[in-house]
């Protein structure tokens, strides 16, 4: 048997540079990077005429995630199964805050996990703020946690007064932690759904025309001001809005340490979107925007404005009443069903774990929208360096894991349901025609994905315990 792996003569693309080498794998890890290498008995994999880069690290994702009367339809075996095919081998997923403290949360989330299937690691909500969690708060890096998320909106479930969020950032840069922000205006949100309901609007483009755009832009800015004020990093996720992108881009000219997320499905879709007679599909919160929003969050990520490309992975079925077969099994799970007379009942989320890369590389790369450098920038290197993994991950270095994808820029690929390994009956990418592919995904050196064929399996993926002062980009 052979006892390491060569690949040879791959495109090597990393986030600075471009060359062609052998990448010699063993015990997991690279060994060397060189061209011309040779190493007795080992597996050779002839890489000639294709791009190979670090496999990818989807910082956001929602997994076996309760809400409303369903949970979201990817656990974390269906859904690691499904980034692995789309050349992710890392996500990150967010822990749930439980009255009985962050160490029963944990480990609740750690149970949850053990089918997993590629590497992972995890985010605390934090909804809940007094003094006794300001004390257990220390506890979560021993726990190999350092990211803290908040939000200003869900009021009376999941938000915090800004307040409480300023007093924990203020204990989060004493800890080296990084707060994410989802920002929204919770207060006129439930103004808006009020009156709407109240006038009879139930479809689901009201979803999109009660969370007004400015309200996730002085949400933004609130937190950019937060950061300012306590010099703790801040992390803004699902940008949505061309104004997020201003503000971003201003706070980091003022030299306040800020950086900020995107999602694929901002980049493609509108509110117009939610009033198809399937609009519930597009139903995710933030809500789709406007093409010009759209166009700015592409300038955004072209300009370096923007570090990271997420995808807020948190699927339902559309119509969650008809069974599924997946991997043998028949899977009947409420979906987007539950709020066919009422926006407010529709489960808000969307899948996008398998689709990001493919979808990116087409849009971006093939079309010249952003580099290919760029490209394993946001999706694997930059958060690899903010998240607290980077060079174990997100690297192609001698000393990182062997986490690499083989990707064939060239072919031509019909996307759709019939491709997708996410668990759910849509895709958002029906029929789109893509030009470039994940060929070979290796997760420590081990071969998982080839073409269609799938060699993972539960558990084989690993907990990522990862180290605090991350770096801000």
């Amino acid at each position: 048997m052979p006892t390491s792996i060569l690949i040879k003569s791959g495109n090597l693309v990393t986030a600075t540079e471009s060359y062609t080498a052998d990448i010699l794998i063993q015990d997991e890890k690279i060994i060397k990077i060189a061209p011309n290498l040779y190493a007795q008995d080992a597996e050779i994999i002839d890489a000639t005429g294709k791009v190979v880069m670090p496999g990818g690290i989807d910082p956001h994702v929602h997994l076996a995630l309760p809400m409303f009367d369903t949970i979201s339809s990817d656990d974390h075996y269906t859904g690691h199964k499904a980034a692995a095919f789309g050349g992710t081998t890392t996500v990150m997923d967010f822990v749930v805050q439980e009255p009985q403290g962050f160490a029963h949360s944990v480990d609740l989330w750690r149970r949850k996990a053990e089918i997993a299937a590629v590497d992972y690691g995890f985010h605390m909500n934090l909804t809940h703020f007094d003094k006794q969690v300001a004390k257990e708060l220390p506890a979560l890096l021993e726990m190999g946690i350092t990211t803290l998320k908040v939000f200003t909106a869900y009021n009376g479930r999941l938000r915090l007064a800004d307040g409480d969020i300023y007093q924990a950032m203020r204990i989060a840069k004493k800890l080296g932690m990084l707060t994410m922000l989802h920002a929204e205006n919770g207060d006129v949100i439930d103004v808006l759904v009020d009156e709407a309901l109240a006038a009879g609007h139930t479809s689901p483009e009201w979803h999109a025309r009660t969370r007004p755009a400015w309200g996730a832009v002085e949400a933004a800015m609130r937190g950019f001001s937060l950061a300012a004020e306590t010099g703790a990093p801040l992390y803004l996720v699902h940008m949505n809005v061309a104004g997020e992108v201003d503000m971003l881009q201003y706070a980091r000219q003022k030299g306040i340490p800020v950086m900020g997320e995107a999602c694929p499905q901002y980049l493609f879709f509108t509110e117009d979107d939610l009033r198809r007679p399937d609009g519930a599909k597009w139903i995710c919160s933030p809500p789709m925007r406007t093409q010009a929003d759209n166009d700015r969050l592409w300038e955004g990520l072209a300009d370096d404005i923007i570090q990271v490309m997420g995808t807020d992975h948190c699927p339902f079925f559309f119509d969650g009443t008809t069974a599924i077969r997946y991997e043998g099994e028949e899977i009947i799970i409420p979906g987007k069903e539950l709020g066919t007379d009422d926006f407010t009942k529709i489960p808000n989320g969307l899948p996008g774990v398998q689709d990001r890369m493919p979808i990116l590389w087409t849009e971006g790369v093939a079309k010249g929208r952003i580099t290919p450098n760029q490209f394993v920038a946001m999706m694997s290197t930059n958060p690899a360096k903010i998240f607290g993994l980077y060079p174990k991950k997100g690297a192609l270095l001698p000393g990182s894991d062997a986490d690499i994808v083989i990707w064939n820029s060239d072919v031509k690929v019909n996307y759709g349901i019939k491709r997708s390994h996410q668990r759910t009956d849509y895709s958002l990418y029906e029929g789109w025609a893509l030009t470039g592919y994940p060929e070979k995904v290796y997760l420590r050196g081990k071969l998982i994905v080839d073409g269609e064929e799938w060699y993972g399996a539960p558990g084989m993926g690993e907990y990522l315990h990862r180290t605090p002062n991350g770096e801000i980009l």
